[in-house]
């Protein structure tokens, strides 16, 4: 089970961990299945010396992505993204293959 960490995400990570002085950041990522509304994303940023047991640890460019595995299952294919927008900024998760509309 793979995830792509965009090199906007990894650029955006490094960026929080140099300027937090924390080397050791990464995003953290969790997932509910959110019935009818789709899936929602909580993200949240942390200790990557901190890792649960069910937790998988995705890396690129020295950026760190922490997905545990029941939340993967969810998101497994997909990419995380960092966009930035007039009305702000943020991580998201695109492409999601697990994804589909439904209800209705």
């Amino acid at each position: 089970m793979k995830i792509e960490i965009t090199d906007r995400a990894a650029k955006q990570l490094n960026f929080i961990a140099h300027r937090e002085k924390k080397p050791n950041n990464a995003l953290r990522i969790a997932i509910d299945s959110g019935g009818c509304h789709g899936f929602q994303y909580f993200y949240d940023l942390m200790d990557s010396n901190t890792t649960k047991e069910n937790d998988v640890v995705f890396e690129k460019n020295g950026a760190k992505v922490i997905v545990d595995t029941i939340s993967l299952e969810m998101i497994k294919g997909s990419k995380i993204d960092y966009t930035e927008e007039l009305i702000g900024s943020q991580f998201q998760v695109v492409d999601n293959p697990q994804a589909a509309s439904g209800c209705g």
